[in-house]
């Protein structure tokens, strides 16, 4: 089976700036845990011919200080607009189960701890980031333009080693509001980016 997706991503969590995990997985996190939003935003895709464009997913997770030792749980969230067909799709690509980047990630779950329908907004405008998912999830993260960066560019992370990319912007929550499958914390740090791109 065959899929491909573009789009944008957002996500908040619960380190200070700057999260060590995405620094490199095997560096504690700040906390003796660290709990993260993805959100996606899939502007073009297919995975085994159903069209998903214009879909969304948000993902959360709990994991231990150390990400790499495993036992994470993960709740996924597709937007209700998704037919029966998609949602299906899109639960085995965002759970691993297609293989690509979350395949790689897989083996760390430990808990599957929901799949829901929910109504999902993703905004992005300039270096700010909006994210809601029904009553469960709210926050918005903006883009670190450092200072004396006369062109605006914001800080971006390159090289890392990451399920959406390895090239991603740094960005600071800016307000979070997140209890979701039980999972609750508060988002100061994020990242993001205008384009990724997955295949498998």
């Amino acid at each position: 089976m065959s899929w491909n997706l573009r789009g944008s991503y957002a996500e908040t969590c619960s380190c200070e700036l700057m999260c060590p995990c995405n620094l490199s997985f095997d560096h504690g996190a700040t906390y003796d845990y660290c709990r993260a939003s993805l959100a996606f935003t899939i502007r073009e895709g297919q995975v085994d011919g159903t069209d998903v464009r214009g879909r969304k997913v948000v993902t959360i997770i709990d994991t231990p200080k150390v990400m790499t030792d495993g036992n994470w749980k993960l709740g996924m969230y597709v937007d209700d607009e998704a037919t029966d067909e998609q949602f299906d799709a899109l639960v085995q690509v965002f759970g691993g189960q297609l293989g690509g980047p979350m395949a790689l990630l897989a083996p760390l779950v430990g808990e599957v701890v929901g799949v829901q329908r929910a109504s999902i907004e993703l905004t992005d405008d300039g270096l700010r980031h909006t994210v809601r998912v029904g009553d469960a999830i709210d926050f918005e993260i903006e883009d670190i333009v450092p200072f004396g960066v006369d062109t605006g560019q914001p800080v971006r992370f390159s090289g890392m080693f990451h399920p959406v990319a390895s090239d991603l912007t740094m960005a600071e929550a800016r307000r979070s509001q997140i209890d979701a499958f039980g999972i609750s914390y508060e988002g100061k740090t994020g990242l993001s980016t205008a384009d990724f791109s997955w295949s498998a």
